[in-house]
């Protein structure tokens, strides 16, 4: 630490602080408006002089030295620091300085006796309107610069510069044309950090940004699974404004345009506000009253005729902890079966089998914040600059300042452009790879020969096994060339603490587990994992709470925090807490719900905030699954697709209407919390629950979700230390934790890893081809996944501007390909698959390789999703979503 005296006050900042942060440690207020703690300093403003050791100098770009005494408020300094801001202020409208202007200029200007009669700059430039969440005025720039250096050094996207000469420069896109139609990703990051108004969000929430808001409802963000912490300001009753954080703990006062613009669904006229009853075929308004006796008869009569195991409930990651929580319960104790799943069974099911065979718990093993400190980052499988923006922008930070970056992922988007290895393996060979990377480390002597010794086991199978998988072979199986696949392997080998990010590319698959298991053989044979040699492997998770909502229980084998439902002590605890018995016999997962509802056996399926019919793979069966199910319950913000099929509709609050929790994907419990009232007579999923059991006679107690957390600590030692007290103090505590009195364990397996006999499991699982290959009538191979602007079925992007920012589902595909088909920019085709069709239109582009395609899931009219196979991962039945033969067909 540094010791900086600031006006008498003698304050300590860290080595190599500026001055200016001297002085805002010791409470002095100095304005500068070029400054931005989050940025470079440029010192160009001029007006944040002080005297520090005898000279004037800007407070911005001085190294604070230890000894040094500073001086503000000499009047002197005051009157030089006014003409610095006079001489800007001259420059600009007089609207620059409006009484009502909340910017920063506005403010200095008011603490400096600065008057509007001192902008005096005629104006003229012009605006920029095109961008539905990104106003710009450009009478009001100042050219300071910060939104260009938020836009390349927090964000990544450099999509702004500066133009012009002299007093003529001002900022725009860097592509020159509108804001539009420029790189710009909405993060939000240039209207947080523009000082005078001249780039601003447009609506009731304008001027406002990170460091001048009014009051706000901090809560934590539900659409990925990042966990950004965000400040929601809201004015009779309707939200205006989506702020980041400042001190959020993972987001750091950074967002994307999903978590801080996207909440214009919440006005939507097609939100539900009342219950809907099927009747002679239609939905008919209902009450509250009339909707749950029906239901509650309805698993009563299901029950009687089918037994318990006729029943079944899909949870959801847009459902909060406490609600994952209470709904598992009243299945397993008023219903009486094990039959609940929830959304992870279609993307990170095959992480939680995987990293708990290879290291004993379902979590990734360490915190992003130390992710972020490796030296070689190893991104497979996961886009984060589209589908994990925030953390995408501190991965490409990381790279940006030295960190080397092997990318493992078909397509050349995101970090890969910036990657120093990028491997580009033929889909659904992931096993093999991994195993290439494997074979060059132990071969090169670059595994932890000390680290296999103590802390893991299978070594001499694993090296068996990868006898038969040197580069040479690897490439004829991935198409990834030796070279490359053996300068990845020395890069992760080599470094001094190398960490692994993945996401569904890995999980998505056939063998999507022994993908999990295979990756997680190079951080053990690298002994990094548990030391401080390197920091593990960490699942980048796709949705708010995939993975609170199985840590809370919600699946058919497992109760929560993981304990198996046959094994009896597991059971025992949890009857103990809950007075009744729990079912002995796994429930069913969700294709086994489907498939049992198509052969008459399931009698009833609640489906609570998840569109199976958009989201989940060969929806024309998953269709015909709920049109044979007697009774389909659908708890859903809007009327979707699977709720056109529901007998009884259910409307429900959002993650901006309703209390509770969340997990994100480094296994952070989370503040949520409610900043407006849920439409209508919408109600939480939380309340539904307890209502449902009311009426059939049940008492689920835990009233709040509050004491659901709490209960559920009894329940699962592993939460024991949680509370919604300790998180209003804390902010965000990893699990486990086990007291109130301890920490979370932010990183795992420092000690031992938590398998039986505590040590790491190699996995000598052998390459095994995907569920599909390419033939001459279907020779091309689709991808899904995300894009930016939009999320999973797009029931909340697609209304708001999002729409505007990405108003069609479109097919990526290769030039090659594309004039092979007689493909054109733009136009409208049809893909066909084996198991159904889909319109889109064709993007033409490199990103993708020849002979393979690339669609989303958010556009559920379009259709992609009936494409998608039925084939699924051997151990979890995830979805082979990564891996469909399709052909494309114009007309």
């Amino acid at each position: 630490m540094t010791e900086v005296e600031v006006d008498g006050v003698r304050v300590a900042v860290a080595e190599g602080a500026s001055l200016l942060s001297a002085v805002r440690a010791a409470g002095a207020e100095l304005p500068a408006l070029c400054s931005d703690e989050r940025l470079s300093p440029a010192g160009s403003c001029r007006t944040c002089l002080v005297r520090a050791g005898g000279r004037i100098v800007a407070a911005c770009v001085t190294p604070a030295a230890s000894g040094v005494r500073v001086e503000t408020a000499a009047e002197d300094l005051r009157q030089l620091r006014r003409d610095a801001v006079d001489v800007i202020v001259s420059a600009l409208p007089s609207r620059a300085l409006a009484e009502d202007s909340p910017s920063e200029l506005a403010h200095v200007c008011r603490s400096s006796g600065i008057g509007p009669e001192s902008a005096r700059g005629a104006g003229g430039r012009g605006g920029d309107d095109s961008h539905p969440y990104v106003h710009l005025d450009r009478d009001l720039c100042i050219a300071c610069g910060r939104c260009v250096r938020m836009c390349a050094e927090v964000q990544g996207t450099f999509a702004l510069t500066l133009t012009g000469r002299g007093a003529d420069t001002v900022v725009a896109p860097g592509t020159g044309g509108l804001w539009a139609d420029s790189d710009c990703v909405a993060c939000g990051g240039c209207v947080d950090t523009c000082p005078t108004g001249a780039i601003t969000q447009p609506g009731p929430g304008r001027g406002l940004t990170s460091a001048h808001r009014p009051t706000a409802t901090r809560t934590t963000c539900g659409y990925c699974g990042v966990g950004c912490s965000l400040d929601v300001v809201a004015s009779h009753g309707e939200v205006t404004a989506v702020l980041p954080a400042p001190d959020g703990p993972v987001n750091k006062g950074h967002a994307c345009v999903k978590g801080r613009f996207a909440h214009g669904y919440l006005a939507s006229p097609e939100r539900l506000t009342r219950p809907l009853l099927r009747r002679d075929g239609s939905l008919e308004p209902v009450s509250w009253e009339e909707a749950l006796g029906h239901v509650a008869r309805g698993l009563r009569e299901a029950v009687a005729d089918g037994g318990a195991d006729a029943v079944a409930a899909i949870s959801s990651a847009r459902a909060t902890n406490e609600e994952n929580y209470l709904l598992q319960k009243f299945m397993r104790t008023v219903i009486g079966t094990n039959n609940v799943d929830n959304c992870s069974r279609l993307c990170h099911s095959p992480s939680a089998a995987g990293l708990t065979a290879s290291f004993g718990l379902s979590g990734g093993t360490d915190s992003f914040d130390d992710v972020e400190r490796s030296d070689c980052l190893l991104v497979v499988g996961a886009n984060p600059v589209e589908a994990h923006p925030v953390v995408g922008a501190r991965l490409l930070r990381r790279v940006l300042h030295g960190a080397k970056l092997v990318v493992a992922d078909p397509r050349a988007v995101g970090l890969a452009l910036h990657a120093d290895v990028h491997l580009r393996p033929r889909p659904g060979t992931n096993v093999a790879l991994f195993h290439g990377l494997a074979h060059v480390l132990l071969a090169e002597g670059l595994s932890d020969e000390g680290f296999l010794r103590q802390r893991a086991t299978g070594l001499p199978e694993l090296t068996e096994l990868l006898k038969g998988y040197p580069p040479d072979r690897v490439a004829e199986i991935t198409g990834v060339p030796a070279v490359d696949l053996i300068a990845a392997a020395r890069l992760y080998g080599r470094a001094r603490r190398p960490a692994i990010v993945y996401g569904l590319g890995v999980t998505e698959h056939l063998h999507g587990t022994d993908g999990v298991r295979s990756l997680a053989n190079l951080a053990i044979l690298r002994g990094a994992v548990g030391t401080d040699r390197g920091y593990g492997v960490n699942p980048l998770r796709g949705q708010n709470n995939v993975q609170g909502a199985s840590d809370m229980g919600a699946l058919p084998d497992l109760l929560p925090g993981y304990g198996k439902v046959t094994d009896p002590a597991q059971r025992a605890r949890a009857e103990s807490v809950w007075g009744v018995p729990v079912p002995r016999r796994p429930g069913m997962r969700i294709p086994e719900m489907f498939a049992a509802a198509r052969a008459g056996d399931l009698r009833a399926l609640w489906v609570i905030g998840e569109d199976v019919c958009a989201t989940d793979p060969d929806s024309d069966r998953v269709a015909a699954a709920l049109e044979a199910c007697p009774l389909v319950v659908c708890s859903e913000l809007f009327l979707s697709r699977t709720a056109r099929h529901a007998d009884v509709v259910l409307p429900v609050a959002s993650w901006l209407e309703k209390d509770g929790t969340f997990v994100n994907f480094d296994r952070r419990f989370q503040r949520v919390r409610p900043a407006v009232p849920p439409p209508g007579e919408a109600r939480s999923d939380f309340d539904v629950v307890h209502a449902l059991a009311d009426v059939m006679g049940a008492d689920l107690g835990c009233t709040t979700p509050a004491e659901a957390l709490a209960e559920c600590g009894r329940v699962a030692p592993v939460y024991a230390g949680l509370s919604h007290d300790r998180l209003d103090r804390e902010g965000a505590v990893p699990w486990p934790c086990p007291a109130h009195d301890r920490p979370g364990e932010a990183r795992l397996y420092t000690e031992r890893f938590a398998t039986p006999d505590g040590r790491a499991r190699l996995a000598a699982a052998p390459y095994l081809p995907p569920g599909e290959q390419p033939d001459d009538r279907y020779p091309l191979i689709l991808v899904t996944g995300r894009r930016w602007a939009h999320y999973n079925s797009g029931s909340m992007t697609r209304r708001g501007g999002n729409l505007a920012l990405d108003p069609v589902d479109c097919l990526d595909l290769h030039p090659d390909d594309a004039l092979r088909y007689g493909v054109r920019e733009g136009t409208r085709i049809t893909v066909e698959s084996r198991h159904g069709q889909a319109r889109l239109v064709a993007r033409v582009s490199e990103q993708t390789a020849p002979g393979q395609v690339f669609g989303s899931f958010h556009f559920p009219a379009s259709g992609v999703n009936r494409l998608t196979s039925d084939h699924a991962d051997t151990v979890t039945s995830c979805p082979e979503y990564k891996v469909t033969a399709v052909r494309v067909v114009t007309h």
